[in-house]
């Protein structure tokens, strides 16, 4: 945390804090993070922002060797004294279903609800401890896996909510030696886990199957909660499409 509290200075809406740290910056997660994940909106903004994180860090005596450099990514290994941190800044797509939003503590970082949608792709793409213990946990504080599916098919239109949800069902297999790897909060309790991976997945496909085929891709809002919902629980839950840049959801009066 301290060394994102220093690169605070540095980010802006299209420099922003993303992946697990980003999520995990949160109280009572059940993980650390080890590494820092700065996305840009393009691979000229990769460049850039590196360039003045670097010069940041060397100010404050922070040591900087860099592991990987190509176009649009870069990877360093940021050191003081014996304490070492993974960061990557990369370019990732402008389209995502809300702004970045400021945080005090780390600068801009992406909304919870992308973070979310973008955990749901991650862990469909790899089979990763690190990405079910994030995937539940977010299904269990911003919104759950069958509202996330259905919109993360509008972040990758490749998928159908129901294709993305045959990948999830391959994962879930984790063992202990793969949990020991893991900087946990708390010790985990795989039967439990599994439990409530399968009953997450169980809710997936009954959601699909009362949604208009029209609004794949869209999460809802609910004016009412001012957050977004399972739309069969609030009644006045209204579609919210993703945008470049994000969009704020739209609220009709009168």
């Amino acid at each position: 945390m301290a060394l994102a509290e220093v690169l605070a200075e540095n980010r802006t809406f299209d420099s922003y804090l993303a992946g697990g740290a980003a999520i995990l910056i949160e109280p009572h997660t059940v993980r650390y993070s080890n590494d820092l994940d700065y996305f840009h909106d393009s691979e000229r903004r990769v460049a850039d922002a590196f360039a003045a994180d670097r010069k940041l860090l060397e100010d404050r005596g922070y040591s900087l060797r860099i592991d990987l450099t190509q176009p649009g990514y870069i990877r360093a290994i940021v050191g003081m004294g014996e304490k070492t941190t993974k960061v990557e800044w990369s370019h990732d797509s402008s389209w995502r279903f809300m702004p970045t939003v400021r945080d005090e503590r780390v600068g801009f970082v992406l909304h919870p609800i992308d973070l979310a949608v973008n955990k749901v792709l991650a862990l469909a793409g790899r089979d990763e401890p690190r990405d079910l213990l994030d995937t539940i946990h977010l299904g269990a504080t911003v919104l759950g896996l069958g509202p996330l599916c259905w919109a993360a098919c509008g972040k990758d239109p490749g998928f159908t909510p129901l294709s993305l949800l045959e990948l999830l069902r391959r994962r879930g297999r984790v063992r202990p030696d793969e949990l020991a790897r893991l900087n946990l909060a708390e010790p985990v309790d795989l039967q439990a886990l599994k439990q409530t991976w399968l009953a997450a997945l169980d809710l997936v496909e009954p959601f699909v199957a009362v949604r208009p085929p029209d609004e794949v891709g869209c999460l809802y809002y609910s004016v009412t909660e001012q957050r977004f919902v399972d739309p069969v629980r609030a009644a006045d839950a209204v579609p919210h499409f993703g945008r470049p840049g994000g969009v704020l959801p739209r609220i009709e009066t009168g």
